[in-house]
């Protein structure tokens, strides 16, 4: 499941983005006064039924203070019918689901790892990565699962650039329209070379523009105690990995999980923007996500039982029902202690428990681009292509240095527990 990808002309996907956008939006505005007017009689029906005296209230200096201006949005509908999922992209997403899921469950005893830039930023070097991605999946597939990080939302501590998904031209120009084309349109080149993307969810009505494009999904240290992600987790048709807190506490992802398995009724949107009662059956795919945090790195032998603690023994001691232990470890972040040269580490620490047997670790993290480090953020003509403008990441020879370590640990692993399990077997024919 491969396809030619033209990365020759620089850009050329941002241009052919910013044309399909133009169109969908005079498409929008179009549906959307087409609607109003049609609706005007059914409004005007709706405030007869209340007898309610009808004053002229003036209502400007209670509505809308702080807005500055409301734009049309493209709907998830318009841009996927513009933008369909070919027959290798939807096939792509929906084996890496699969796969993942198998992993993280336990049935398959391979290692996920999500490996990718910190934020995509730049659509010809992130195919230029996936290309990459690629061929690892292809080198180490006996004993890694490798999906690529495609992250285009970006949380923000305090202000910044959100990612390409709500600045994609990166200049604060705020092209909501281009980013949601632009980042549907590279997630379908990317899944149609083969490669599975993962990516975090910060806003509950961007995913469905992605719909079929995304194998694994995250909710973030900062967004881990919030019941709208919560809820969307509840609902995604992804694998869901949910992050501790950046306190480096694991008890709000715990609650997380708990509420993520759990049915959710919420309001939401359809494809075609309108209000729906959203119904959810519950994920049970939910699972825990070390990342370190002001408390210190958290993916030691110590504190990986901790943290399998927490999600069994602890809950029972409590009159709770355990969790699935499974758990995933971010190399960067508060693990790295904020210093991507510190993510070979965190690997060397995880692949030596798996070596030893440890059953509980299903996954890693490694941020990674192109180029190691990372640059300030401009416009895209002045950026050094392949390095990274949000955290700093390892280059591309690093990574393999780390899949080559973490693919011994999966063989180390499995010639263990195949020794364990014969042993019995064996000590019975003496008998």
């Amino acid at each position: 499941m491969t396809s030619e990808i033209d990365t020759t002309h620089e850009h050329t996907m941002v241009d052919e983005a910013l044309r399909i956008a133009g169109e969908l939006e005079a498409i929008q505005l179009e549906m959307n006064a087409t609607t109003r007017n049609q609706g005007s009689e059914f409004l005007e029906a709706a405030s007869l039924v209340d007898q309610w005296p009808t004053p002229n209230v003036d209502m400007t200096d209670l509505v809308d203070v702080r807005i500055a201006s409301k734009t049309p949005v493209i709907t998830p509908g318009l841009l996927e019918r513009r933008l369909p999922l070919s027959q290798n992209s939807a096939d792509t997403t929906r084996q890496g689901r699969i796969i993942a899921e198998q992993i993280i469950k336990g049935t398959d005893d391979r290692l996920l790892v999500i490996v990718g830039p910190c934020s995509l930023h730049d659509p010809e070097a992130a195919l230029e990565y996936a290309s990459r991605v690629a061929g690892w999946r292809k080198e180490y597939g006996a004993n890694l699962e490798v999906v690529m990080r495609a992250y285009t939302e970006k949380p923000r501590s305090t202000i910044g650039w959100k990612g390409m998904t709500y600045d994609p031209l990166l200049d604060n120009s705020s092209n909501i329209n281009l980013g949601l084309t632009l980042t549907r349109m590279l997630a379908r080149k990317i899944t149609d070379m083969g490669v599975p993307t993962a990516m975090e969810r910060l806003n509950g009505l961007t995913p469905q523009y992605l719909n079929g494009l995304v194998a694994y999904d995250a909710i973030g240290a900062r967004n881990v105690a919030d019941q709208n992600a919560r809820e969307y987790g509840s609902a995604t048709s992804s694998i869901i990995g949910i992050k501790n807190g950046t306190d480096g506490g694991v008890s709000d992802a715990a609650d997380a999980i708990e509420t993520v398995n759990a049915p959710h009724n919420y309001p939401g949107s359809d494809m075609d923007g309108n209000l729906s009662k959203v119904k959810t059956t519950g994920n049970d795919t939910a699972h825990l996500i070390l990342r370190g945090g002001k408390s210190g790195p958290n993916y030691s032998t110590e504190k990986v039982q901790e943290a399998k603690r927490a999600l069994t023994t602890d809950r029972i001691k409590n009159n709770k029902s355990p969790l699935l232990e499974a758990i995933v470890v971010d190399a960067s972040h508060g693990n790295s202690e904020k210093d991507y040269r510190n993510q070979i580490k965190v690997i060397e620490s995880v692949a030596g428990q798996i070596a030893l047997g440890e059953l509980a670790l299903r996954g890693v993290m490694i941020e990674s681009n192109l180029v190691e480090g990372a640059q300030k953020i401009g416009p895209l003509d002045t950026l050094e292509k392949g390095k990274s403008v949000t955290d700093s990441c390892v280059d591309v020879e690093e990574t393999t240095v780390m899949l080559t370590l973490l693919s011994q640990a999966v063989e180390t692993r499995r010639k263990i527990i195949a020794e364990n399990t014969a042993k019995p077997n064996k000590q019975a024919v003496m008998a």
